[in-house]
C-alpha cells in the first residue's frame, strides 16, 4: 500500500487527507508488521476519516462496526438464522431419508448471519478489506475480548463450527473518543498513535484542500475563530469537521468575512452544547473576533 512515509503522506494528500509524520509513520509501519491501527483523539479530529481514505486508496470494501453500549457477539461478530433453519428442519420432515439426521449440518456456515466482524475475514474478498471498528470506547469493556483472536490471528473461533482464517488479511482502524479507557490486552495488539487537534497552519491546509471554493480570506478568519474558541474553558470543543461544515454553510449564506452578527446565528455549526454557546456568545465573541480581525496569526 505505502513504500515509505513520505509515500504515505503523499498519498493520502493525494486522497484529500493530510496527515503530520508522526501518524503517517504508524500507518506505515502498521502495514508493515501486519497489525491493527488504534486510533485515540477528540471527536472530529479526522480518525474515521482514516479508515474511508485507505478503502479509496486500495479500492476496497469498507466494514464498519459502529460501536454503542450493550453491543455483543450477535450484533458484531455472527448469529444463526434461527428461521432458515427451522425452515430447513421443516422440509427434511417431509423428505425424511432413513440414513440421515434431520438436523445434520444445521449448525454450518450457510446458515450463519455475518456480522461486520466475521464478514472482515469472509472468504469472498478478493482483497484485503478495511474494517473500521469505530468509537470503541462507546462499547463495555467485556466486548473487547471479542476482538483480541481477531487482531492477534485474523480468526474467529466459532464453537459449532470450528475457526475461520482470513484468506486476505483485513486493515484493521479502531477509533476511541477516550470516554473510557480501553484495556492493556488490546492496545499491545495495535499501533497506537494520538490524533490531537490540527494546528492553525494545517487546519487551514485543510479547508482549503476540501473546500476550494470558499473565500480564502473568510477560510482564514473560521480556523482562526475556531483555535481561539478551543483555547476556551468549554465542554466540548469544536473540531475539524465542525470547521469544515461552518466554512461552507458561510459559503452558502455569501459571507466573505466574519462580523459578531454572522457568528452569533451560526455559533450552532461549531459549538453543539447551550452552555458551550452561552459562553461564547456575547462579550467573548466580540473579543475572539477581534483577535481574529486584528491579530493576525
Amino acid at each position: 500500500m505505502f513504500s515509505s512515509v513520505d509515500d504515505t503522506i503523499q498519498v493520502l494528500q493525494k486522497y484529500d487527507y493530510i496527515t503530520e509524520v508522526g501518524l503517517a509513520t504508524c500507518l506505515f509501519l502498521s502495514q508493515k508488521l501486519g497489525k491493527a491501527v488504534f486510533l485515540e483523539g477528540e471527536p472530529g479530529v479526522g480518525k474515521t476519516e482514516i479508515a474511508k481514505v485507505l478503502s479509496q486508496i486500495l479500492d476496497t470494501p469498507l466494514i464498519r462496526l459502529q460501536c454503542y453500549e450493550g453491543l455483543d457477539i450477535s450484533q458484531a461478530v455472527y448469529e444463526w438464522n434461527y428461521p432458515r433453519q427451522l425452515l430447513e428442519i421443516q422440509s427434511r420432515q417431509l423428505h425424511v431419508n432413513g440414513s440421515a439426521s434431520i438436523t445434520d449440518d444445521i449448525f454450518s456456515e450457510k446458515f450463519l448471519m455475518k456480522r461486520p466482524l466475521l464478514q472482515a475475514i469472509d472468504h469472498s474478498h478478493q482483497a484485503a478489506p478495511v474494517l473500521l471498528i469505530d468509537e470503541l470506547d462507546r462499547a463495555d469493556e467485556e466486548f473487547e475480548s471479542f476482538l483480541l483472536e481477531l487482531l492477534s490471528d485474523f480468526q474467529i473461533t466459532i464453537p459449532e463450527i470450528g475457526t475461520l482464517r482470513a484468506k486476505h488479511r483485513p486493515i484493521v482502524i479502531i477509533t476511541s473518543n477516550r470516554t473510557r479507557e480501553i484495556h492493556d490486552a488490546l492496545k499491545r495488539r495495535c499501533v497506537y498513535y494520538w490524533i490531537d487537534y490540527p494546528s492553525r497552519e494545517k487546519e487551514r491546509d485543510i479547508l482549503r484542500l476540501k473546500l476550494p471554493g470558499v473565500v480564502e480570506t473568510l477560510s482564514q478568519q473560521v480556523v482562526d475563530f475556531v483555535q481561539w474558541v478551543r483555547q476556551q474553558e468549554i465542554q466540548k470543543p469544536p473540531g475539524v469537521s465542525e470547521s469544515l461544515d461552518w466554512a461552507e454553510a458561510l459559503s452558502y449564506l455569501n459571507i466573505t468575512t466574519l462580523d459578531a452578527e454572522v457568528i452569533k446565528t451560526t455559533l450552532g455549526f461549531i459549538l453543539k452544547y447551550q452552555d458551550d454557546v452561552n459562553k461564547i456568545r456575547g462579550e467573548v465573541t466580540e473579543r475572539l473576533l477581534e483577535k481574529v480581525l486584528y491579530e493576525p496569526q
